[in-house]
């Protein structure tokens, strides 16, 4: 096992030993703040670090940043509102998707040696989910998202999931849940196929393969949200995939790992804004 793969496995098993609970610390409800100005907007915004494969399918991780962007609620007077001012209602929530994929190349990844470059790709798209009371303490979300690859690797892309949500105090937002990755042909032809020229320049280490879209992969995920001060967030989050159909298949993963791991951390803050 690698060092980066070792330092992956580590950062992920912090993450989800998360303490589940702790002191509040006498937040404000912001939700009845927003109530009382007439709120239109409520909007998170922040950033993190993160570690991830540093390519789908390796067993090698790297350390790069992330945005945090969430729209918890939106109201355009006569025509319709999306979330609601009060975060613990859930209902409807509707945010943008984002992934960046950075560039592969057999120059630093000695495993993929014959394989050609493939340049950075940006993924951007929509995340919608559904929040509904279970029981007193915990809720449940619904949720898929749809992104679209541009640069390398353009096609479609997306995931759905089930978050089990529990808010132990009025700080503390803790969620865990399986979720599911998917792609189109396009895309997992560019990132799992294995050419026959690439076949050849590996020396036959690489099997030439055609990977179809479908399933990509299926896991789990955890995260914890710890309100600090009033509006101003501190971010956990980590995740465990299991590669899947033609991606599990592909020699691409056979030289990496098919098991993969994300962990990362971030602050954020709340918006609330009066627009109209």
């Amino acid at each position: 096992m690698s060092h980066r793969r070792l330092a992956g496995l580590l950062a992920a098993t912090a993450l989800f030993a998360t303490p589940a609970l702790a002191a509040d610390y006498g937040t404000v409800d912001t939700s009845e703040v927003a109530i009382m100005n007439n709120a239109d907007l409520i909007i998170e915004l922040g950033a993190g670090v993160s570690t991830q494969p540093a390519y789908e399918g390796s067993d090698d991780y790297t350390i790069s940043g992330f945005p945090i962007v969430s729209l918890q609620y939106l109201s355009l007077p006569g025509l319709f509102d999306i979330g609601s001012p009060e975060e613990k209602q859930g209902g409807l929530r509707i945010s943008p998707s984002f992934r960046f994929i950075d560039k592969r190349n057999a120059d630093e990844y000695p495993e993929l040696d014959g394989t050609l470059p493939l340049e950075r790709s940006y993924q951007l798209g929509l995340r919608a989910g559904y929040e509904f009371p279970v029981y007193d303490t915990l809720n449940v979300e619904v949720y898929g998202e749809a992104r679209y690859a541009f640069n390398e690797g353009e096609g479609f892309v997306g995931g759905a999931g089930i978050d089990f949500i529990s808010r132990p105090t009025q700080a503390w937002e803790l969620k865990f849940g399986p979720r599911t990755t998917f792609a189109d042909s396009n895309y997992m032809d560019t990132y799992f196929s294995v050419r026959p020229i690439e076949s050849i320049g590996s020396r036959g280490r690489l099997a030439a393969f055609e990977a179809d879209g479908g399933f990509k992969s299926v896991g789990v995920a955890a995260s914890a949200r710890f309100e600090f001060r009033p509006d101003w967030f501190l971010n956990a989050n980590a995740a465990y995939e299991r590669m899947v159909g033609d991606a599990a298949d592909s020699p691409i993963v056979k030289v990496g790992s098919e098991d993969q791991f994300f962990a990362g951390i971030g602050l954020s803050k709340r918006f609330t804004l009066d627009l109209f």
